[in-house]
């Protein structure tokens, strides 16, 4: 699983969150002076699907990414919090939050856990892991924050604490077992609702690239910095959503996974004709230039553009970009050099379109969140080719 770090723009309510770096230049996400250690008594909540590679091929790769996004959902309806960082990675996410909110975000777990079982047909696993017992093995967890757009700051992680927390539920340590059946998470503002964005100029690749075997932390940070002058060769830099934002979808094809989302099995046809309606409205709208209300249709598409994340730093560089076929070599013999050179590890997956999937409080707010992935297994099918060349 790899990891998409972000937060909620509003008004920083922790004391921690507050305090944390900001910075507005993405080619600062690999000096580790930009990050600061999550206080003593946190922990990291991570969870992602198992078997998610034999999901995304047999074509299930828009249910994974809203199962994976729904984590974050659920962890952060429940505790009725949006400051906290959070992490999406594809097939799963992870959320670091403060001790006192411990039994709040076990229970969480449990009930996203049973619902992605229930109504996904999919397994999702979960686990725990506090911060007191990352440090103990000479690891940490730093967080600084990246500001992408007006309203919107991207959470970093670095330490390699995040990716131990993964191994270490990967390995059945730190559980959190599902809820009894019935139980139904918060899942409010969880949506997918935007067409396929195609590329437009070439193809859509999601890269991962993590720290080698030398160990050699500054040449990772340069390396860091080629890629991310490479990708800043192409139009907004890879960004692979158009500045005017995506294509509506009248009958989206995550649809009913929403549905399923928003109400129990009888209420369900109502949420849909309720989303068809809005999406047409909207639509309609859109094309002639009217607004509903407070709501502008093209302010908002705008808005997704700007506040879609499409680049991170969670103990590596992740990106989900649209590069030509001179940028994506030029990445590829850098990424294969410093591979060579024992600097890093990576792994990389092409594809033809990405995907969005959505965290909305509100549309009339502007911090509305965008999760991009590829359309066709991005970051988990990356992970899959990086496996076995990690560092252990």
């Amino acid at each position: 699983m790899c990891y998409l770090m972000l937060m909620e723009t509003a008004a920083a309510s922790d004391p921690f969150v507050a305090s944390l770096p900001v910075f507005a230049k993405f080619e600062s996400v690999a000096d580790i002076d930009n990050y600061r250690p999550l206080p003593d008594g946190w922990a990291l909540a991570t969870a992602d699907i198992v078997g998610s590679t034999k999901a995304i091929e047999a074509g299930r790769y828009k249910t994974v990414n809203m199962a994976g996004a729904s984590v974050i959902s659920a962890l952060l309806n429940a505790l009725g919090r949006q400051d906290l960082p959070f992490v999406f990675g594809g097939d799963g996410a992870l959320v670091a939050f403060p001790g006192s909110a411990l039994e709040i975000t076990r229970n969480a777990l449990a009930a996203v856990q049973r619902w992605v079982a229930d109504e996904l047909d999919l397994t999702l696993r979960a686990a725990i892991v506090p911060i007191k017992d990352i440090r103990a093995q000479g690891l940490d967890v730093r967080v600084a924050r990246f500001q992408a757009s007006e309203a919107v700051f991207y959470a970093m992680f670095a330490g390699g604490g995040g990716s131990w927390a993964e191994a270490e539920m990967k390995a059945g340590r730190y559980r959190i077992d599902p809820a009894p059946a019935g139980a139904r998470p918060d899942l409010t503002g969880l949506s997918c609702r935007w067409n396929p964005i195609e590329a437009r100029h070439g193809e859509i690749v999601s890269i991962i690239a993590i720290p080698g075997a030398s160990r050699d932390l500054r040449g990772f940070q340069f390396l860091a910095s080629d890629i991310i002058a490479l990708a800043g060769r192409q139009e907004r830099d890879g960004h692979p959503v158009p500045v005017n934002g995506p294509g509506y979808s009248l009958l989206p094809a995550g649809l009913d996974i929403e549905a399923r989302a928003m109400a129990p099995v009888g209420r369900r046809w109502l949420s849909k004709l309720w989303i068809v309606f809005l999406m047409t409205l909207t639509a309609v709208a859109d094309r002639y230039g009217w607004t509903i209300g407070r709501f502008d249709p093209k302010i908002y598409k705008r808005d997704v553009a700007s506040n879609s994340d499409f680049r991170k730093f969670d103990d590596g560089l992740k990106m989900t970009i649209d590069v030509d076929a001179d940028v994506l070599q030029r990445i590829e013999n850098r990424l294969k050099q410093a591979e060579e050179a024992g600097i890093c590890n990576y792994g990389l997956h092409r594809q033809k379109s990405a995907l969005m999937t959505c965290l909305v409080a509100s549309p009339l707010q502007r911090d509305h969140l965008h999760f991009i992935d590829g359309a066709a297994g991005g970051y988990a099918m990356a992970a899959a080719s990086l496996k076995g060349k990690a560092p252990v």
